[in-house]
Order: structure tokens, then C-alpha cells, then sequence
């Protein structure tokens, strides 16, 4: 066995007993592979730790309760510990005598969330296999809701902040536009993985084993999930809403670093083209893509109006732009939330939510418009081509931009009591 893993007993099991020889020698190989292995259990969840003994206690004890009652005790819980300080793992130590279902790994040698994840499932026997993080941000009775969109025939299961019943507790403005902010990156860089869930940044979601055996799994950084879209043979995804708690015992261990990791496992990912099998099927809702084209239309209108009207008067080709463009987006947004989206937009009543949809509508849109004035110059200034026809051309490709982005972005629940 490889000096990097204590075996530390799982129950009645060894780790050295729980992973095949070859398994436990490719652990430290670049690919991570997860084993289609004969399944004694029908649930895995794994608990990636590092200095969590405050929280460990409390976590187990709700977990094994609602797992308990659901499985009758057919599961097992595996905390994936990388050698806390603070002696986590003898904490989970101590505690297996009282929670049977409890199984303990301690990592020496090799950290990461992502790494762990990979390691847990690795000793793992279930047939559904579970992440959830171990600092009591992640509302464990979610879970239940998760099993049942499992027994309902998805692949992936995604515990979402951006869909009905999600939310975050109290993150500032700064965190909102980072998240965002990496969302945004992920649907350009990978859109046809990104763009399959709400909320590809959550660390809280569960797959099925055989969708993810035999696939080779790299994973770098923080966000596991994006590995397995993107590797995985992944094809009904479903999700479930929740609220991000915040932190209760120990500090948070977001770092820039981890922002950087996410941004280079999404161009391993593209680059080394290991996109396995992805049978994209973009469920774009007819009604509201043909609600959202004809409200499209009118701000076309408004736009070349406002643009004609302002040259006319003698405006410049950029300054006319930005204000007809800036009043088409004023009416796009008016109508996309009064028809477009009145199903979402009814249950966020209020000036300020009303507001905060339009701020994010608009940022979406401004990127948007700066994409409008460097089409329209270099369709206006370098081909030649009429004014009027290239600002009708710059809308055409940018209502493509708008549409993908706020379909992903906007008008999703991201703040709650």
C-alpha cells in the first residue's frame, strides 16, 4: 500500500480491503478511475474534511438519522479526512463505535476536495454515490429530496442555489459577482458542460456509479462536479433547490486560488477534448424561447428607432448606440419580466428584487452592447457595409449572446430569509 493512505479500520473493514490492488496503485496516477465493482450497498455518501472536529459531531449524527430512516441502515458514510491538525479524522475515530454506517479515511500526502471526493468513492461500494461538504453549509435534509429525483431515473442530481426553493443565506455583493462571475466564464470556455445545470459551482450533488465507472477521472481544485459532466456518461440531470448556510464552527477555505484552479480544470477539460459521451439536450422551453424571441423583436425595433431618430439629429455612430441600445434593454427587460419569466418574477414581488433582476439583466445585457459596438465599427468602419444594416446584423449576433446568458443567469433565486 502506498505510504500516502493510513489504513485506518472502516467498520469491519480495512481501506487496504475496501480498495482493489490495482485501484489503490493507480490512486496516485494522473487519471483517478472509479470502478464498476459489485455493489454491496445502495447509498455512498463521502465527506471531504480538513479541520472540521467542530462540526463533525453534529454532521454525523443528522446524516446517519435521515439516512437511517430512508436506507435502513443499507449505506454507508465515509468521511475522507487529509490529515486535519485539529485531528478530525480521530474525531470520526471515535465516534464509529456509536454510528456502525461510519467509515473513516485519513489522508497523508495528497490533498484537495476534489481529490478526496475521487478517493471516497473509490473505497465506496454504493450503488448512488453522494458529496456533501462537512462544515454544515450544505443542509443535510436536502438529501432526501436528491434520493427521490434518483429513484425517479436522473443520472446526476445537482443541490442547486439558483433554482425555485434556492438561495444564500447572507453572501455580500462581492461573492455574488465572483460566483457569477465564474459562471459566466465556464459557459464560454465550456458551454455545452456548464450550461446543463443551474448551479455548476455546488459541491453538493450525487451520481449514479454506473454513470461515472470506468470514465478517467483529473479533477483539479475545488469543483468535482464540472469533472463529472464532463467526463462522465451523464444524460438525465436533474436538480434540486437549496439555502447555502453560513458556516457555523471553523473558517472557510475559499481562497483565490481555488477561483484560478477553476478556471484552469475548465481549459484541461476543453483542451485535452476528454468531453466523454456528452449528450447535450438543451431543454430550452419552447413557449418562453418564443416568448423571449418576440420580445427580441420589439427591442429591435426600439433600438433601430431610437439609433435612426438620434443620427438624425446628428448624434455620432457610438453615442447614438449606446442610448438606443441602453432603451431597448429598459423595454427587453420590462417585457421579459412581465411575460417571459411572469411564472419567476411573481414570486420575488417588490421594488428592490425588482430591481436587483433588472441590475443583473442589464450587466448581462451592457457586456452585450460592448460586443454591439465592436461588430457595428468593424462592420461600419472596415467592410463598408451601411450603418443601419450593420447595427441590424451586430442585434442579430448579440440577441444570440443575451438569450444564452439570461436563460442561464437571470432571474434566478439567489437570495432568501
Amino acid at each position: 500500500m502506498p505510504n500516502n493512505l493510513t489504513p485506518i479500520p472502516l467498520g469491519s473493514f480495512q481501506v487496504s480491503q475496501l480498495l482493489s490492488t490495482g485501484e489503490v496503485d493507480s490512486v496516485r496516477d494522473q487519471d483517478r478511475v472509479i470502478s464498476d465493482k459489485a455493489n454491496l450497498v445502495a447509498f455512498s455518501l463521502i465527506v471531504p474534511t480538513y479541520n472540521e472536529s467542530k462540526n463533525l459531531g453534529k454532521l454525523v449524527e443528522i446524516l446517519t438519522q435521515l439516512l437511517n430512516n430512508y436506507f435502513n441502515e443499507n449505506y454507508e458514510l465515509i468521511i475522507v479526512d487529509d490529515d486535519s491538525p485539529d485531528l478530525t479524522w480521530q474525531v470520526g475515530l471515535d465516534l464509529m463505535s456509536s454510528y456502525p454506517q461510519l467509515r473513516i479515511m485519513r489522508r497523508q500526502g495528497e490533498k484537495g476536495l476534489s481529490t478526496a471526493v475521487i478517493r471516497g468513492w473509490q473505497a465506496s461500494q454504493g450503488e448512488i454515490l453522494g458529496v456533501i461538504d462537512g462544515d454544515l453549509q450544505h443542509p443535510p435534509e436536502t438529501l432526501i429530496k436528491m434520493l427521490e429525483q434518483m429513484g425517479k431515473g436522473a443520472d446526476l442530481v445537482v443541490a442547486s442555489r439558483h433554482v425555485e426553493g434556492g438561495g444564500v443565506s447572507d453572501w455580500g455583493f462581492v461573492r455574488r459577482v465572483l460566483s457569477r462571475g465564474a459562471q459566466m466564464i465556464g459557459l464560454l470556455i465550456l458551454p455545452s458542460v456548464i450550461g446543463r445545470v443551474s448551479d455548476p459551482m455546488s459541491g453538493y450533488f450525487m451520481v449514479r456509479r454506473s454513470a461515472i465507472a470506468n470514465y478517467p477521472m483529473n479533477p483539479l481544485g475545488y469543483k468535482i462536479l464540472i469533472e463529472v459532466l464532463g467526463r462522465g456518461n451523464i444524460d438525465i440531470v436533474s436538480e434540486v433547490g437549496y439555502v447555502f448556510q453560513e458556516r457555523q464552527e471553523g473558517e472557510s477555505k475559499v481562497t483565490w486560488r481555488q477561483y484560478v484552479d477553476y478556471i484552469l480544470h475548465l481549459l484541461r477539460l476543453r483542451s485535452r477534448g476528454r468531453l466523454t459521451k456528452i449528450r447535450e439536450k438543451l431543454s430550452v422551453p419552447l413557449k418562453r424561447f418564443i416568448s423571449y424571441g418576440v420580445v427580441g423583436l420589439s427591442g429591435v425595433f426600439v433600438d433601430m428607432s431610437i439609433f435612426y431618430l438620434l443620427g438624425t439629429l446628428g448624434w455620432g455612430l457610438t453615442s447614438s448606440k449606446i442610448v438606443s441600445s441602453e432603451v431597448a434593454v429598459l423595454n427587453n427587460f420590462l417585457w421579459n419580466d412581465l411575460w417571459t419569466f411572469r411564472d419567476i418574477s411573481s414570486l420575488q414581488t417588490g421594488w428592490e428584487k425588482l430591481i436587483k433582476r433588472f441590475l443583473k439583466f442589464n450587466l448581462i445585457c451592457l457586456i452585450g452592447i460592448g460586443l454591439n459596438l465592436i461588430i457595428l465599427n468593424f462592420l461600419y468602419n472596415y467592410l463598408g457595409i451601411n450603418k443601419n444594416l450593420a447595427n441590424l446584423i451586430a442585434i442579430a449576433i448579440v440577441t444570440v449572446w443575451n438569450f444564452w446568458f439570461n436563460l442561464k443567469l437571470s432571474w434566478r433565486v439567489t437570495q432568501t430569509k
